[in-house]
């Protein structure tokens, strides 16, 4: 006779036999938890309340994931002690609602996946975080390990090989009196000098075991700071004959109020990075707009590289960067211009001086960088900069007149979106960018005046990021607006998570920007090969598609429908997904010009030869060209 049992029913069975020992009294049932002293996890308790309690201990306001048969003992417990949870569609979204609440928030977003095709799932989201310097706490089962292993147990897997790659560190676990101890360690280290993902993997047998836990709070990280390099940079900031300008990074999110006394006292127009958006006010005298090279505003680069672009315009002679990197994406395919000075300061002194030639390079937190430089004031002061201020307020005034120029005829202009959003949205609304062409708009024209409410996954560009970030924010922000601006082809690839908006009453506004196509490729490919490949999308019934979800939904269809629709939407109580028809015209992007032109320069002759030619055979033909 066939018994309908599997691993999947013998895994169910053992959790129901755990939860019920302690009600027969068992020896081995887990008795009060005790917190003695402030912060300790202290008791007997099983391996998954030991996970819960530190989890308490450490602040984790949620945790997201999926549970799994390995783990229905943990998520059973995070619900006995009341620790909030949000069940998700996929890991992908795990790993990128965790990421929205630690950029939103600055503290380490929580995942808790299961082995196998759990944590596969939550690669590209891991990674994002990984590489964009966001804290995250992963907490991931394993298959049995130790006397309880037996072969070919389902999801058996590598958890700690396929991880490492793309976190700061993995703690595997090999008994109940080190989970909470792991624990603890990898929240700190999630924190430490540059921020970023870290594991701990622990064997789903150990979740039920039981023993005495002692766990007590870990001493706050140590910051890292080179004095002797901190001199040599006072040194030369102290050198009046120099303009210095300032370009800030994530790394000085949380220090802006020093970052903009720091710009005063030098005088230093200030750039940011994309990720480091919101770190000076856009409303600042002596803020600039993002990046200061070809694929940045206009401001910043006729602030940073002078009378080469504009005869007023004199330029800075030294760059203090602070808290970034130089990356791929925020530098434009590495178009910023080299500087006669660079001081470089950084947490993490394998991000400095990699790219650009530098003077000094600092390992040192942002926040005591600026802090020490400002008990120093005095040798660095300038006097105030009337001509340069004026200059800003030229270029700013500019920008503005280009960014309202509308290109788009047959919907909405995706930049005249951009700005009605940001006139609409409350000047505290969380807004997430996707990996959209429009992105490279948001960074020009989306003016942001507070600190970690502008969100972009910068240097892993994983697609579909945004809207579960969102939703992760959203989830503990309630009663801020949280908005995503969402491309069609990032739409396909994590919509299904708009419904945990409508399970949950989450009141996420979903922007998607639609043109039926990658526009972002289109962009790329018509200029180098005078045709597009496999860029064109399905026609979405998008009010269908809200209707399935459970949402409310909005139609776009014009420039001059934008700034009525957006508040419409903005003033519903509910999440909505709004269709934005959108042509994007034949306006320039700086950014796309900046690393055409970059990649241009750095073919070899042969290869610009052979472009070349394939282009002027392709001009004369009469074939049908795209996709």
């Amino acid at each position: 006779m066939d018994y309908p049992f599997s691993r999947r029913t013998l895994l169910q069975g053992m959790a129901l036999a755990g939860a019920a020992l302690p009600l027969v009294g068992s020896p081995t049932s887990a008795g009060p938890i005790r917190r003695h002293k402030s912060g300790w996890v202290e008791g007997r308790m099983t391996g998954a309340q030991a996970v819960v309690e530190t989890l308490i201990q450490e602040g984790a306001e949620c945790v997201y994931g999926i549970p799994g048969a390995q783990e229905n003992e943990l998520w059973d417990a995070m619900k006995s002690k009341g620790l909030p949870y949000l069940l998700v569609t996929h890991e992908f979204s795990a790993a990128c609602m965790a990421d929205g609440y630690a950029r939103s928030t600055g503290k380490p977003g929580v995942i808790c996946v299961v082995p196998g095709p759990g944590v596969t799932n939550s690669l590209s989201g891991v990674a994002e975080a990984l590489i964009d310097s966001v804290p995250m706490v992963c907490i991931v089962g394993d298959i049995a390990q130790g006397e309880k292993y037996r072969p070919f147990q389902v999801h058996c897997t590598d958890q700690v090989a396929l991880l490492k790659p793309v976190t700061k560190a993995v703690f595997p676990v090999g008994s109940v009196e080190e989970i909470s101890l792991a624990m603890r360690e990898a929240f700190a280290l999630a924190v430490a000098g540059e921020p970023g993902p870290v594991a701990v993997v622990i064997p789903y047998p150990l979740l039920i075991e039981t023993k005495h836990i002692q766990s007590p709070p870990l001493a706050p990280p140590g910051l890292p700071w080179d004095d002797a390099a901190f001199q040599c940079a006072l040194n030369l900031l102290a050198d009046r004959r120099l303009k210095i300008g300032i370009y800030a990074g994530l790394g000085c999110m949380d220090y802006s109020d020093l970052l903009v006394q720091t710009a005063e006292v030098l005088q230093a127009p200030v750039a940011t990075s994309v990720s480091g958006k919101g770190v000076i006010p856009d409303t600042h005298p002596l803020a600039v707009g993002w990046g200061y090279g070809p694929q940045g505003s206009i401001t910043a680069e006729r602030a940073f590289c002078g009378r080469r672009l504009h005869p007023k315009d004199t330029g800075v002679d030294c760059v203090l960067a602070i808290g970034v990197r130089y990356s791929e994406v925020s530098t434009g395919f590495y178009s910023n211009p080299q500087t006669r000075h660079i001081i470089h300061v950084d947490a993490n002194s394998e991000n400095i001086g990699k790219v650009m030639r530098t003077d000094v390079c600092v390992n040192a937190d942002a926040g005591v960088f600026l802090a020490t430089l400002l008990e120093n004031a005095d040798l660095a002061r300038r006097a105030p900069d009337g001509p340069l201020l004026a200059r800003i307020r030229e270029g700013r005034a500019e920008e503005c007149r280009h960014h309202a120029e509308v290109y788009g005829k047959c919907g909405a202009d995706p930049m005249a979106f951009i700005l009605a959003l940001r006139k609409c949205l409350p000047v505290d609304g969380l807004v997430f960018v996707d990996v959209t062409v429009s992105e490279h708009l948001a960074a020009e024209g989306f003016r942001v005046a507070q600190p970690r409410t502008y969100f972009n996954p910068t240097d892993n560009q994983a697609m579909g990021w945004s809207i579960p970030a969102a939703i992760g924010a959203q989830r503990i922000h309630a009663g801020r607006a949280v908005a995503t601006i969402t491309g069609d082809g990032c739409f396909l690839m994590s919509s299904m998570e708009i419904s945990t908006t409508a399970r949950e009453n989450l009141p996420v506004k979903f922007f998607v920007l639609d043109d039926q196509a990658y526009h972002y490729m289109q962009m790329l490919q018509k200029a180098a090969y005078l045709r597009t490949t496999a860029t064109i999308l399905a026609r979405l019934d998008y009010a269908a598609l809200a209707k399935g979800y459970g949402v409310a939904y909005l139609e776009i269809a014009s420039t001059s429908q934008l700034e009525a629709g957006i508040r419409e939407a903005l003033c519903y109580p509910g999440p909505v997904l709004v269709r934005v028809v959108t042509d994007y015209g034949d306006r320039r992007i700086r950014w796309l010009e900046a690393v055409r032109d970059r990649f241009l320069k750095e073919l070899k002759p042969a290869q610009k030869a052979r472009f070349l030619a394939r282009a002027g055979v392709r001009a004369v033909e009469f074939r049908k060209a795209n996709d």
